[in-house]
């Protein structure tokens, strides 16, 4: 397997794992995922009134992407395509995906529905790929009524 092959696979899975760290509401995952130096830059909409739209560091953008879900009944990240540009050690790409939030109501549980984007910046060190700076964009969202199954 090449190496440009072999990094866009890491790459791919670093994604996906995030998407399943958020998910499962594992924060020691979610951190090693990132750069000790990263930042997550939010949209201002979405962003508490007195906080700050970027988060810095690993464990801070692991604290508040899990904080900003820790009241949801469920989430659910689906990554559904993502582009990438190799350049040694360093990469960006852009990913897109859809965001499911389930949180009940008096008459059963509704899906927030956020379609995404991330623009990333990535960083290869001893080995791993790592994301240093990591941009949300939202271009729309959805509400409906769900069923939960189980």
């Amino acid at each position: 397997m090449s190496r440009e092959l072999a990094d866009r696979l890491a790459l791919s899975d670093l994604v996906a794992q995030y998407a399943i760290a958020v998910d499962r509401r594992d924060e020691i995952a979610l951190t090693a995922l990132f750069a000790t130096d990263a930042q997550l830059v939010q949209p201002a909409g979405l962003v508490r009134r007195g906080k700050s739209a970027v988060l810095s560091g690993s464990g801070a953008v692991a604290q508040g992407v899990l904080g900003a879900v820790a009241h949801l009944h469920s989430t659910r990240h689906v990554v559904n395509q993502q582009i990438v540009d190799v350049a040694g050690d360093q990469a960006r790409g852009e990913v897109y995906g859809e965001a499911h939030h389930v949180y009940a109501t008096e008459d059963g549980h509704r899906d927030y529905v956020v379609a995404i984007r991330y623009q990333d910046e990535y960083v290869r060190a001893d080995g791993m790929w790592r994301i240093t700076r990591r941009e949300l964009i939202v271009d729309l969202t959805y509400d409906r009524e769900v069923d939960l199954l189980a």
